[in-house]
C-alpha cells in the first residue's frame, strides 16, 4: 500500500514536534476527519495538536479541501491552521 505524506505547518507543526511524516495511507473511504482523529489518539503532541479539529484546514495535493472530503489517492495531506493576511 502506498504511503501518505502529511505536512504540518505553524502551531500544529510545534506541537506534533515535526513538520512531516509519511504514513500508510488509510482506506479508500477514509476523510479527512477521520485521520485527523487517528492521529490525535495517539496522544501526547498529536492529541494537543488535533484536540480542536475545528480550527484546522486541510489540503489534498496542495488544494485546500474541507474536512469531510476523502483522502482517496492523494500524495500529500498538509494541516495548518486559518491563513489570514494581507
Amino acid at each position: 500500500m502506498a504511503d501518505l505524506t502529511l505536512v504540518y505547518f505553524a502551531w500544529v507543526r510545534e506541537a506534533i514536534g515535526r513538520d512531516e511524516e509519511r504514513v500508510e495511507r488509510p482506506a479508500a473511504d477514509a476523510t479527512v476527519a477521520t485521520l485527523i482523529a487517528a492521529l490525535a489518539a495517539r496522544g501526547g503532541g498529536y492529541a494537543e495538536a488535533f484536540a480542536r479539529p475545528d480550527r484546522l484546514r486541510a489540503a489534498l495535493d496542495q488544494h485546500f479541501v474541507p474536512m469531510d472530503s476523502p483522502i482517496g489517492d492523494a500524495k500529500e495531506l498538509a494541516i495548518f491552521p486559518p491563513v489570514t493576511g494581507g
